[in-house]
């Protein structure tokens, strides 16, 4: 198997043998390193050697030796070496998927919502710290800093391997359900590399996001972030074409949207809105359902578009809604009026990407080519994805020899 698909699979396994061996020893940050190590020899075995029958069985045999050796090498540990020791490595692993149980650990009382998120985008994401810091829009650095901090909290704390109580659980919901939507967006979206999406990363997403909707039932928020990752997820394989290069929402061929997603996430945020209270997630999700009810671009109801992200911008006052906004805004009054919101974004989202590609986008719109032209090939430098920058680029040279381009730019998707 190329080394590139077995990396796929082991970043997949990984959240749940890491559950398996937090639950068994009891120390959170031992078993991280041990199934860092198993994820490595993995990678180096299996391209060479094959997959092995039970993949995860392997992973999981593999990190328990080496959990063993580490409690082994600190004598004050004895005691969990032998809670350890007492399920021999090679034991038949119950077929538990304590990734969820993770997920709340990882939402530790003790932690800020931002070191958190971090941990659990490590941990049970998968994500490198460098992935991380970018979606917090911080040094690599200072994030490193930020886990590490946080594991030693766990730690420290004892807190023991289970899902916390209802009072308990419905504290930590918000940031559980932060990390599983930056989860999600890595994978839709790729902060760096070749490949557009990583199809693995969204997948897992949508995995734990169903679990937590089926352990919650009741909550607005757990199925509107559900609902949102499947109306989001249905228009991926229109999203880039045989080349790989992306392609902007209101190009795209929306008849291979997937039906059945867009079905399934419109009945449940058609449900969740008629809950009590409204939160971003639910909102994020009906912005999503008018999109995808459209047949074609021009049937897309923009004022109500503008109007859900009016009402999301004032309920979180996040700068990346403010550009949807004024995108938004811009489909409704005029590119002019967009341009003017924009205007107010320089100091919030300093050298964004995302920032440059909707002014280009909007001075398109308002006719001013030469800006429009500067601003896209500036927003292609500053993104780390390659499908992206090639993107921008062809946009930038399109529009400088005298071609119109497509109608949306990257952020309305």
């Amino acid at each position: 198997m190329p080394r590139a698909e077995v990396e796929d699979l082991v970043r997949t396994l990984a959240p749940q043998v890491l559950a398996v061996l937090a639950r068994r020893s009891g120390d959170f940050g031992a078993a991280e390193d041990a199934t860092q190590e198993a994820l490595l020899a993995a990678v180096q075995h299996w391209p060479v050697e094959g997959i092995p029958e039970n993949p995860r069985g392997w992973l999981l045999q593999t990190a328990s030796r080496r959990i063993i050796d580490i409690f082994r090498s600190d004598q004050a540990r004895r005691r969990r070496e032998d809670t350890v020791a007492a399920e021999p490595p090679g034991a038949e692993v119950p077929d538990r998927d304590d990734t969820l149980t993770l997920l709340f650990l990882c939402a530790h009382p003790s932690l800020t919502s931002a070191s958190a998120i971090a941990l659990t985008l490590r941990a049970v994401g998968g994500l490198t710290t460098a992935e991380i810091a970018s979606a917090f829009l911080v040094p690599e650095t200072t994030m490193a800093q930020r886990i590490s901090r946080a594991k030693a909290k766990i730690k420290k704390s004892g807190l023991p391997f289970r899902m916390p109580a209802a009072d308990e659980r419905q504290a930590r919901l918000r940031s559980v359900l932060h990390v599983l939507y930056l989860v999600f967006n890595e994978g839709y979206t790729s902060s760096g590399g070749r490949r557009l999406h990583r199809t693995e990363l969204s997948a897992e997403a949508i995995r734990l996001a169903r679990l937590l909707h089926a352990a919650l039932p009741d909550d607005g928020e757990a199925a509107g972030l559900l609902a949102l990752m499947l109306l989001t997820d249905a228009r991926r394989p229109a999203r880039t074409g045989p080349d790989g290069d992306l392609i902007p929402l209101a190009d795209q061929d929306r008849s291979r949207w997937d039906r059945s997603l867009i079905r399934e996430g419109v009945a449940l945020i058609t449900a969740a809105l008629t809950r009590d209270g409204i939160g971003e997630y639910r909102l994020q999700a009906a912005i999503a359902a008018t999109h995808d009810i459209a047949l074609r671009a021009e049937d897309t109801d923009w004022p109500r578009v503008l109007t859900l992200y009016t009402r999301l911008e004032a309920l979180t006052g996040n700068p990346v809604v403010t550009l949807n906004r004024a995108i938004a805004t811009a489909m409704v009054q005029g590119p002019d009026a967009g341009l003017t919101m924009l205007a107010g974004l320089d100091d919030r989202l300093p050298d964004h990407h995302r920032l440059a590609a909707a002014r280009a986008h909007l001075l398109e719109l308002a006719g001013e080519r030469e800006e429009a032209v500067r601003h896209y090939t500036a927003a292609a430098a500053r993104t780390g994805n390659t499908a992206e920058q090639r993107y921008l680029t062809l946009r930038a040279a399109r529009l400088r020899a005298g071609h119109s381009t497509s109608r949306s730019p990257i952020g309305t998707e």
